[in-house]
């Protein structure tokens, strides 16, 4: 009888051997034939967010950074770069991305393509060369040229927000990421320029932590402090939840009906309007990012399909490609699961940076009033 169960069991592991080496085939066959390049310009940019062309020069770039495989049986280095495109680009689980028919992919082979594609995109080279803030006094000018030029608004090197994108409950230090809104995320800072084009980016902090403790221990807050310093006047604009600094404007609450304060203001709200208009375009194209898509990912590695997303976004951009637009249902509950900003107080020197910031905002206000169009 023992021996008889055994047999049992030794044919039955074969048969489910068989079954996975068939379906390994199968899957191999398909992918074979299968032909994304064939689909048209519109379908494919539908599926993968960015045009062939760049989906070539994106293969080229990440090909010497993704690991070397010397098996027969391998992936190739399209067919990753597709398989991550199509999880950011949807938010979908693994395993539906991975039975699309222009990828077939088992549930693993995604997973591995996605962390492959996305350490590659977080490459210091790759972040250097697509997340660049202006260093220099001549990138600094094209910045606060584009501003200018579409709004009026003098000296502004970049707008600054806050946006939070959901992940599963970590395990570790579970308390960092559990957010005002009941749910986990990272608190993710962006600033972007007048072109929709992203800075820099900020996605090392957890969703528990306010906007302003984000910005005042970010690198940028002490670099446009040195520029300050040097006798660099410029300013980044944020919102109210953010502490006003001399390089730092907020808008005026509660500013009298037809005053220069009111002015001021609106100014500066369709102004930093752009860093509104950033994210949601980041949020149309990768909707992996959408506060109700919810990554299942460590935190770690969250952090860094923030950092490709927005890698590609910026790729995207400097292209001219559209952003899809998002269904109003998922605006609406994305709007709805991000956070609402109260005004940041602190301390004695927090007192003496804001006399300064306020010096400094009552200057501009007085400049846009004479020059107002």
């Amino acid at each position: 009888m023992a021996r008889a169960l055994i047999i049992i069991d030794a044919l039955e592991a074969d048969e489910n051997r068989l079954n996975i080496l068939e379906s390994v085939r199968l899957r191999r066959c398909l992918r074979d034939q299968a032909k994304p390049l064939n689909l048209s310009e519109s379908l494919f940019r539908k599926h993968y967010r960015i045009s062939k062309h760049l989906f070539l020069q994106l293969c080229s770039e990440l090909k010497p950074l993704l690991p070397r495989s010397h098996r027969r049986t391998r992936v190739t280095v399209e067919c990753k770069v597709l398989t991550a495109l199509s999880f950011f680009a949807t938010g979908s689980y693994q395993k539906p991305v991975g039975m699309n028919f222009l990828h077939t992919l088992s549930q693993a082979s995604v997973s591995k393509a996605i962390r492959e594609v996305t350490m590659a995109l977080n490459n210091l080279q790759i972040l250097k060369k697509h997340l660049k803030f202006p260093q220099t006094q001549q990138e600094r000018s094209q910045v606060i040229n584009g501003f200018y030029n579409k709004f009026g608004f003098p000296v502004v090197l970049g707008c600054i927000d806050g946006t939070h994108v959901a992940l599963v409950r970590p395990a570790e230090h579970e308390e960092r990421f559990f957010n005002r809104k009941h749910y986990h995320s990272r608190n993710v800072q962006i600033i972007c320029d007048s072109d929709l084009n992203i800075l820099n980016v900020d996605a090392t902090f957890g969703g528990a932590t306010h906007d302003a403790f984000v910005w005042r221990n970010s690198e940028l807050n002490m670099h446009i402090q040195d520029l300050h310093h040097n006798g660099e006047n410029v300013w980044f604009l944020g919102d109210s939840g953010y502490p006003l600094r001399s390089w730092l404007l907020t808008p005026i609450v509660n500013a009298l009906p037809r005053s220069m304060e009111e002015y001021y203001t609106n100014l500066h709200c369709r102004t930093r309007n752009t860093v509104e208009r950033c994210i949601g375009v980041l949020k149309a194209r990768w909707r992996c990012l959408l506060a109700h898509r919810v990554l299942h990912y460590d935190h770690h590695m969250v952090a860094k399909i923030i950092n490709a997303c927005c890698v590609l976004h910026n790729m995207a951009n400097r292209y001219g490609l559209p952003a899809p637009q998002l269904p109003d249902e998922d605006v609406v509950r994305d709007v709805s699961r991000q956070m609402d900003n109260n005004v940041f107080f602190g301390g004695e020197e927090e007192t003496q940076h804001l006399a300064s910031g306020r010096r400094q905002r009552s200057m501009v206000v007085q400049r846009l009033w004479r020059n107002r169009r």
